[in-house]
């Protein structure tokens, strides 16, 4: 880190990103690189991560998690080293940028840990985003969507938001043109799923009905359609997730939360992405917030949200 950034004063630049759903999953087979082809469409939701990322005098990274966090976090292991997508991302920031410090990050949770989401992604585009304008680096939005690839497939689209198409590994994005909003319920649940792992239990369901899947080289065109139109009915009818069947196996109570939720009035439910929360499509924000409520009662961690938002944005830059 440069000796030079004594000179900027200590200040700290608060940044927060939004959460995603998969409105739609396509997966293809296993890859020889060990990895699997998606198709998707990702819609970023109202339900946002927050990164503080301030200066200090003592060189190198460091993380903790705020007690503001909205989350139960109570045996939940969040590593605050290395291993967090946070603080590699500002690790890669420090790479590039000139006159970079030492930085400790504080981060807000309020998306489902491991839960399908992308909340490590969102945490690492907010770090991105904080880390450049606290370290006054002056990379463009698609300079840090670079780097932000290097993180991970959801980063990228964290860091943009709206809608997107997603193809290859999740990371060729294509923005989508969606001004329409639609209202879900989210169910979290009180447990995590690996990634991996629902990957493998899925090739393993497919080798055991000697199914061979295609390729995903598009997304079905009425979810996009359904999209823009905001017409919730229509987007109810083709929302699909080929990962939902190894969430359900590895964890056998999300098919009660979506059966709940579908009998308490939401048009149609899937897991987020590889689970295990749930997302409730709905007809409507109030819809939406009476479905939570009502899920709540049958002790569901339920929260109305609705999409598209926007991407990764600064909130507060404050001198100290």
């Amino acid at each position: 880190m440069n000796a030079l950034a004594g000179r900027f004063p200590a200040r700290t630049v608060r940044v927060k990103a939004p959460g995603k759903v998969n409105v739609s999953l396509d997966v293809g087979p296993l890859r020889p690189d060990g990895y699997h082809s998606v198709a998707s469409v990702y819609l970023a939701v109202s339900l946002y991560e927050e990164v503080a990322a301030t200066s200090t005098q003592t060189p190198g990274i460091t993380v903790s998690i705020s007690p503001e966090s909205t989350l139960d976090l109570d045996g939940v292991d969040i590593p605050l080293d290395e291993n967090n997508l946070a603080y590699r991302a500002a690790a890669m920031m420090a790479d590039v940028s000139e006159h970079a410090t030492g930085v400790h990050l504080e981060i807000t949770k309020r998306v489902p840990v491991a839960g399908g989401m992308g909340g490590g992604s969102a945490d690492a585009a907010a770090t991105l985003l904080a880390c450049d304008a606290l370290w006054n680096s002056g990379l463009s939005r698609d300079e840090l969507a670079h780097i932000a690839a290097d993180l991970g497939a959801d980063v990228p689209f964290s860091l943009l938001g709206g809608t997107a198409v997603g193809l290859g590994l999740g990371d060729e994005l294509s923005p989508a043109l969606v001004k329409a909003q639609t209202d879900w319920v989210l169910v979290a649940a009180d447990y995590g799923l690996a990634t991996p792992e629902v990957f493998r239990t899925l090739d393993r369901l497919r080798d055991a009905e000697g199914h061979e899947a295609a390729e995903p080289m598009a997304v079905d065109p009425r979810i996009l359609q359904a999209l823009r139109g905001g017409d919730a009915v229509a987007l109810s009818k083709v929302l699909v997730n080929d990962l939902q069947r190894a969430s359900i196996e590895l964890a056998p109570k999300l098919r009660h939360t979506l059966g709940r939720g579908e009998a308490l009035g939401a048009l149609a439910g899937l897991v987020s992405g590889s689970g295990p929360t749930v997302a409730l499509l709905t007809r409507s924000p109030a819809a939406a917030d009476s479905l939570a409520e009502d899920l709540r009662h049958y002790g569901l961690t339920a929260f109305p949200v609705h999409g598209p938002v926007h991407g990764a944005r600064i909130i507060s830059d404050t001198l100290l």
